[in-house]
């Protein structure tokens, strides 16, 4: 019993240090990747990139299939 109790408070712990830090008026979010739905904008403080929803991006974007440098999804 101690030791669920143990790896519980662990995880709790864990979860709440691990948050990925906000970024584009708390609308984005600084990974090292981003997903499939997110473009790249800007870069956080931490040179990580702040992926965000392109419909809150103010300019057209694309999303890209990942690796193809570029090249739009169709």
């Amino acid at each position: 019993m101690r030791l669920m109790l143990l790896v519980l408070a662990v995880i709790l712990l864990l979860v709440r240090v691990t948050q990925a830090m906000r970024c584009w008026g708390k609308l984005g979010r600084c990974r090292t990747t981003c997903e499939q739905s997110e473009v790249f904008h800007i870069l956080c403080t931490d040179e990580a990139k702040c992926c965000v929803n392109p419909k809150h991006v103010p300019v057209k974007t694309s999303l890209c299939a990942p690796g193809s440098l570029g090249t739009p999804v169709v």
